[in-house]
């Protein structure tokens, strides 16, 4: 993007990280004030589980097309409209009416980060595309941002909740939209490709097959849901993924262009994608109940606890992008991969009293190693593929990232049901299963992905 090199450095990645900050903030930051919710509307724990997972499917079903249009029709312009989106949507979040209005406009949120994401990734990636150093460094700090916002998230929350209400939490996004959207004015597009067609089929298959997986499961528990129509769900979900794939494969333009899958270090990295978003979601919304349903935390207080996720990926991140510019993505990849898989094994010692110091080295190590391992995973996957396809390779890897996300916290969040003894089990439970997923990775990444 050579028409940009009037803006700086910072200039730029600052404006496209606006876009991960809201984002990533709404993931956590709904988490804190899930109890608070449940007590406004008289909601159960499937419908809390909607109010998150509302935003993550929606984010994940439509993310593939979001980066086709980037690709399409300019990231600037996308860009933008998934700001201004995100800002409506906030706004009609804050004045939910009901439990079933707020899961309405959280997806429309999902629908609005799914167009920012790739958009901001692929502005950076053509903006550094011939500087490898900078565009590390570049993705290091975006993913800094993205990091401590959803670390932060808890804590705000918390913050919010004690001095205003959990309709806070929504109306915080709308100044930050909108400071995106004019920064955003003085970016010029790349190169477009107004040629690259839409498949509109392949899109609506692949949000069906989503939507019915995750609220299979999400029901799965559920008071009066009968058990043949979960089953339903989950075997139409089954089809209509096999379908989807037998659509991409023939399909001119592909939302999920199924060449990019020939290269193994692309598939590795996305694998830990999946592996840190079904870790990282699922276990925060577990944490989020534990703390305020076991422990007794008043939501200010359970903010705080998480102080440490936010101080772990400030530091890593810094660390991340200087180990990825001296030393190539392995080193960084396995570290950190590593490094999160023993901080989820702390979990172990959650109980029914357990002293927060016992937790306080556990909350600082995962995110140190998440930190430390994804800008090195985000930028191992865009340096994999040609400059022109970079939305769609981002569109790809934030799409499994989000539906992984999505599905932690449908498994984990039906652990958690039936009262404080399940969460502290599903606390443990969902610590072990991410430490493991995380060694499966680790040997992955040892035996694919080369040192330089």
């Amino acid at each position: 993007m050579q028409r940009n090199q009037h803006l700086s450095f910072g200039y730029i990645v600052s404006t496209t990280s606006l876009a991960f900050v809201v984002s990533q903030l709404d993931v956590s930051i709904v988490n804190i004030a899930l109890p608070a919710m449940a007590k406004a509307f008289g909601a159960g724990i499937s419908a809390l589980q909607w109010v998150a997972d509302a935003y993550t499917v929606a984010f994940a079903a439509l993310m593939l097309s979001a980066g086709g249009m980037s690709d399409r029709l300019g990231s600037k312009r996308i860009f933008q409209l998934g700001l201004l989106l995100f800002g409506i949507a906030s706004t009609g979040c804050g004045f939910a009416w009901s439990i079933g209005s707020l899961i309405a406009f959280r997806a429309l949120q999902g629908i609005a980060a799914a167009t920012m994401i790739p958009s901001s990734l692929s502005i950076l990636n053509q903006a550094f595309a011939h500087k490898p150093d900078e565009r590390a460094r570049a993705v290091a700090l975006w993913t800094m941002a993205g990091g401590i916002s959803i670390a932060a998230g808890p804590i705000l929350g918390g913050l919010f909740l004690h001095i205003s209400s959990w309709r806070m939490i929504f109306f915080v996004n709308i100044p930050i939209c909108l400071a995106g959207v004019l920064l955003a004015a003085k970016i010029e597009d790349g190169e477009l490709h107004p040629h690259r067609g839409m498949d509109l089929t392949g899109q609506l298959v692949w949000m069906l097959a989503l939507t019915a997986f995750i609220g299979g499961i999400i029901e799965w528990h559920a008071p009066g849901v009968p058990r043949l129509l979960v089953i339903g769900a989950l075997v139409f979900s089954v089809l209509s993924l096999l379908l989807f794939l037998y659509i991409e494969k023939r399909a001119q333009s592909p939302i999920l262009p199924l060449d990019l899958f020939h290269t193994p270090v692309f598939n590795v990295l996305l694998l830990l994608g999946v592996i840190v978003n079904n870790a990282y979601y699922g276990t925060v919304f577990v944490l989020s109940l534990y703390l305020q349903n076991v422990l007794h935390y008043t939501s200010i207080h359970a903010g705080l606890a998480f102080l440490p996720l936010t101080a772990g990926f400030i530091v890593s991140n810094f660390i991340s992008g200087r180990l990825t510019a001296a030393y190539g993505i392995r080193l960084p990849l396995l570290g950190g991969t590593l490094l999160a898989a023993a901080g989820y094994a702390g979990l172990q010692v959650a109980g029914s009293s357990t002293p927060y110091l016992q937790l306080f080295i556990p909350f600082l190590i995962i995110p140190m190693g998440m930190g430390i391992a994804v800008p090195a995973m985000t930028t191992g996957i865009l340096s994999s593929v040609e400059k022109s396809r970079s939305g769609t390779a981002s569109a790809i890897l934030n799409t499994i990232r989000q539906a992984a996300g999505a599905l932690g916290v449908a498994v984990f969040g039906a652990m958690a049901s039936g009262g404080p003894r399940n969460i502290a089990w599903a606390a443990r439970t969902s610590g072990l299963i991410s430490c493991c997923s995380l060694l499966l990775a680790a040997t992955l990444i040892y035996r694919y992905v080369r040192k330089n």
